[in-house]
């Protein structure tokens, strides 16, 4: 975890001139120039670069996207870029102006952002059949462009990034201003970070993560399913969906705005919905060629990017040196991926009650899966000794693993469709 250093100073620069102002997602993501160069390569290449989508659809399509968690943000600059490309404004009074075929993505749109596992090849199939229908390509480049913009919704709101800090030129990318007016923080969220443990120290979590890497027992595949099932069961306990306030100003751009997330672990007690087993269909032995089959050179680039964010490390934590993060890091990544019902099979999902605090998972948690309600009040409170690029940094976890989440069940419908 670390700080901004001259590389990022040039690629501020090209940012800059890409983007004909700095915007405070990348100020932010400054800290880590490594991230932020790959970011801005996959983001430059899905709005900008070959692909089979018309230009105006991209950035209409991001405008969908962050509708979803409702991340004005984000809707504001794909609203110029739309604009600057030579989109029809029409489309801008909503979503009853734009083209059918736009329309008819709007079902996959809702489904990726809040419950994934129910995405299946009958929504693609939909698609590419009838008059206004998509090719796959054209269903792969805007389910990238999707899945995109949900997860940096969630980057924007868990940084406290938002549209008042991009007018004034803060100084410091630390983000020390009140945010606009998110809706406030529930009391679940509240609830979470007041129980008792979310004082574990730095040094406390360095002593459990030694404590673990000496442990030499193993389990057996059925205890690690158990696991897996009661940090599942756990993480629907923390936070529950409550009734959304829509901003009118963005409304038109959302429909069915009570659409939210459910916890995969209550997905009903008979529930033909299994667990998603990295065993069965992971992003390196098989999403990764679909996408790069299916849509050229993208999946390179998501795959540095997601490499990146997973292995990103200073060997610091807090103000301590040396220290390797690998296990907390990966603690934080498959339980976001835990609360999209993705199970990675050779993990002890015990590591993660050991090396995630409750405030911590809560924050997670809603990051992930309500992120228009986590406000800049939340991002303080949690990980106090952390310095603000580390914060930055579970964010970028978060993004990145949510990203994965929602593409690995995405390209999977895509494979079974084709199969």
């Amino acid at each position: 975890m670390g700080q901004i250093g001259h590389d990022s100073h040039m690629l501020y620069i090209d940012a800059f001139l890409q983007n004909s102002r700095l915007d405070h997602v990348t100020q932010v993501m400054g800290y880590h120039p490594m991230y932020l160069d790959i970011f801005l390569r996959t983001q430059n290449f899905i709005l900008r670069g070959d692909g089979p989508l018309p230009y105006d659809y991209r950035h209409f399509i991001a405008i969908m996207a962050a509708g979803r968690h409702q991340c004005s943000y984000l809707i504001q600059l794909q609203k110029q870029e739309f604009i600057l490309n030579g989109g029809d404004q029409t489309w801008l009074k909503g979503l009853s102006k734009i083209p059918q075929k736009l329309r008819n993505l709007y079902e996959i749109n809702k489904i990726l952002a809040h419950r994934p596992w129910l995405l299946n090849k009958s929504h693609i199939e939909k698609l590419t059949k009838g008059a206004d229908s998509w090719s796959l390509a054209e269903v792969v480049h805007a389910i990238v462009l999707l899945t995109h913009f949900h997860s940096l919704s969630s980057f924007v709101f868990g940084c406290g990034v938002n549209e008042e800090l991009d007018q004034r030129n803060e100084r410091d990318p630390g983000l020390s201003s009140k945010p606009g007016s998110p809706p406030k923080s529930t009391d679940k969220i509240q609830d979470a970070w007041s129980e008792g443990d979310s004082n574990v120290g730095v040094e406390t979590l360095m002593q459990r993560m030694k404590s673990l890497s000496e442990r030499t027992e193993e389990f057996s595949a059925e205890e690690k399913a158990k696991r897996f099932e009661h940090v599942e069961s756990q993480s629907a306990e923390l936070l529950t969906s409550s009734s959304i306030r829509v901003q009118p100003s963005i409304g038109h751009f959302i429909e069915d705005p009570d659409f939210v997330y459910e916890d995969f672990a209550r997905r009903g007690e008979s529930s033909d919905i299994p667990t998603f087993r990295v065993h069965d269909y992971s992003w390196d032995d098989h999403g990764y060629s679909l996408v790069n089959r299916l849509y050229n050179d993208v999946g390179n680039l998501l795959d540095e990017k997601f490499k990146t964010a997973y292995n990103l490390t200073y060997y610091t934590m807090g103000g301590r040196m040396g220290v390797d993060t690998s296990r907390f890091r990966r603690a934080i990544w498959n339980y976001i991926q835990c609360m999209f019902g993705i199970r990675h099979d050779d993990y002890d999902y015990g590591e993660v009650n050991q090396l995630l605090e409750r405030s911590l998972k809560a924050f997670i948690k809603a990051a992930c899966c309500f992120p228009e309600r986590v406000t800049k009040s939340d991002y303080d409170r949690v990980l106090r000794e952390f310095k603000h690029s580390e914060k930055v940094h579970v964010n970028l976890m978060i993004l990145e693993a949510r990203t994965q989440a929602e593409l690995l069940y995405a390209l999977r419908a895509i494979m079974r469709y084709m199969t």
